[in-house]
């Protein structure tokens, strides 16, 4: 069971906001980024889910108010990436959107150029070693930074670029939503994926 995150290590950039009036009526509460503001990397999922009241603990960002707090993929990805040598101290977690997106939905073009400057704000705070993003809109997010477009998302997976607007080489990984959906698509077994993500992510200093 990976460790939960500590409430005080919740970065809440803005006491509110509505730049996305849809986000803003249907979140239970902004999903604000977490973890050490002196991590070796930083870590962006897509939006929080709607979050699970009954959970023990792991309720989910739209209940907790911190990124990546969820029983399935909060717990998965901490988990995945503390497999591969980067632990609970290692990590600050975010999305690209901090608000629930009502039905579950996608987040719009528009949402993650509303939120892009708090994502920008972070790397800019932390200063990490490397930016990990967690599926395909995380991944849009930060190459539109650059201007540049997402053609296929798969192909992506594991093939670090440069953001120059971020200043830190992007890996991309799989959300762990889909982990196991598409990890046989990428020929790789969860072992020699966690193998991978440690050979290929920059190791802290």
């Amino acid at each position: 069971m990976p460790q939960f995150p500590d409430g005080e290590t919740r970065h809440a950039l803005a006491s509110d906001c509505h730049r996305c009036p849809a986000l803003a009526e249907s979140r239970e509460c902004i999903s604000w980024g977490n973890g050490p503001l002196d991590a070796a990397l930083v870590v962006v999922g897509e939006a929080p889910a709607s979050g699970d009241p009954e959970a023990e603990q792991w309720h989910g960002g739209n209940l907790t108010g911190m990124a990546y707090t969820s029983r399935t993929s909060g717990r998965k990805v901490r988990t995945l990436l503390a497999d591969a040598g980067f632990g609970h101290g290692d990590c600050y977690y975010t999305n690209a959107v901090k608000c629930h997106p009502p039905n579950n939905r996608d987040p719009t073009a528009e949402e993650l150029a509303n939120c892009r400057p708090y994502l920008v704000e972070e790397v800019e705070t932390v200063e990490p070693q490397a930016v990990l993003t967690t599926g395909k809109h995380a991944t849009e997010t930060v190459l539109a930074l650059d201007d540049d477009s997402l053609s296929g998302f798969l192909d992506t997976v594991l093939s670090p670029f440069e953001s120059d607007a971020l200043g830190v080489p992007v890996v991309p990984l799989l959300h762990p939503s889909y982990q196991e959906v598409w990890l046989s698509r990428l020929d790789y077994d969860y072992e020699e994926y966690v193998a991978a993500i440690a050979e290929t992510v920059p190791q802290p200093n």
